[in-house]
């Protein structure tokens, strides 16, 4: 009887034991590495393997000590389903812990940095952004024109143009095209919050006198970005339009600005019948026509949104136009700049000698935007 007690008392003394160990095991299994000093180590999690699998793969490449506890771990972290697929560069020297968390998050997806230019239309700028792996073009198109999605963030227009603000950017390579195009239009909201706080009186005056909002500003804005490259112009041609919109003895108020037409012919999904003949170049029927909704030449007032987008400077020589002149008409001098004039007789006279008289173009001065012509009537 005393040996049966005896031996009874032994083994609850080796049990204790063993579960203090296992218990000191356990506690510091996940801070203890495979080996030391340790070596790199490439890992290939295939898609879809199972988490047996992906222990067998562990333990092939010395990344792990003991698979059963290893196992255990995850599972009572309950991470064992949420491995993700990638190919890994670790070292042997990895603790299960951060070698859980590291399988766990994934590969870190590499990250692209891209310019957007001023004045690109929207199917420029998906352009842009597959050609630097940031999205698929036809995804980010899709969601350019999605009501649905635009409605969400607060664009009340058909698409994104206007809203697609110029910077340089750092975005995830083969991002989610709908988070990507939130980016670009949250960095133009912060923009023009920052110069509506900067030019109140000029905000004011757009509100009283033209009903304007934030939408009309970036109409206008787009337009002065695709008129003029230079920083010292902008404020005057802004000025210019809005002359054109405001001065009641100005009829009718018309803005004839061609880029305008060149953007109803190119980026609609659906188009007039002459613009269907656009060939990169207006004629005579472009500028008669319509039915195209962007022809400022037949359409009074602003097109119905805006043709490019456009960057700080355009919108805020919106904001702070430059009006003192009361200039109503400009013209390209075929050096990047332009001729501005207060009268139509001014205005013919400045196209007869910077237009219809030259001989050639220089080199520099092809692609200028064309002049403002003189009002219909």
């Amino acid at each position: 009887m005393r040996a049966a007690f005896v031996v009874f008392v032994l083994s609850v003394v080796a049990l204790a034991a063993v579960g203090f160990v296992g218990y000191r095991y356990a506690l510091h299994y996940p801070d203890r590495p495979a080996e030391l000093p340790g070596k790199a180590v490439s890992l290939t999690v295939p898609r879809g393997a199972s988490f047996p699998k992906v222990v067998a793969l562990l333990e092939a490449r010395g990344l792990i000590s003991s698979p059963v506890a290893f196992r255990i771990y995850a599972n009572y972290k309950g991470e064992a389903s949420k491995v993700r697929a990638g190919t890994y560069k670790l070292a042997s020297s990895i603790t299960p812990r951060a070698l859980l968390n590291t399988l766990v998050h994934g590969v870190p997806a590499p990250t692209v940095t891209v310019t957007i230019p001023e004045g690109k239309n929207m199917i420029e700028v998906a352009a842009i952004l597959a050609r630097a792996k940031v999205a698929r073009e036809k995804k980010l198109l899709r969601q350019m024109r999605n009501v649905h999605f635009l409605h969400r963030i607060g664009i009340s227009g058909e698409t994104m143009e206007g809203f697609l603000f110029p910077d340089t950017y750092r975005f995830r390579a083969r991002s989610d095209a709908q988070s990507v195009l939130q980016t670009l239009y949250r960095r133009h909201m912060r923009v023009y919050v920052a110069l509506r706080r900067k030019h109140p009186k000029g905000l004011l005056w757009l509100r009283k006198n033209l009903g304007w909002g934030h939408r009309e500003i970036t109409i206008l804005a787009s337009i002065v970005e695709k008129e003029t490259g230079r920083a010292k112009e902008r404020p005057i041609i802004a000025g210019v339009f809005l002359n054109r919109l405001m001065f009641r003895w100005f009829q009718p108020k018309l803005l004839q600005t061609d880029p305008t037409i060149v953007y109803g012919c190119t980026i609609p999904e659906e188009k007039s019948p002459a613009c269907e003949k656009f060939k990169g170049r207006i004629r005579r029927m472009h500028l008669d026509d319509r039915e195209n909704p962007y022809n400022t030449y037949t359409q009074v007032g602003l097109p119905p949104g805006p043709i490019a987008n456009p960057g700080r400077a355009a919108l805020e020589a919106v904001l702070a136009p430059d009006r003192k002149g009361r200039y109503l008409y400009f013209v390209s001098k075929n050096d990047g700049t332009h001729q501005f004039s207060r009268t139509r007789a001014e205005h013919k006279r400045a196209v007869d000698r910077y237009q219809r008289n030259r001989k050639a173009v220089s080199p520099a001065a092809k692609g200028v935007p064309g002049a403002v012509a003189p009002a219909k009537g």
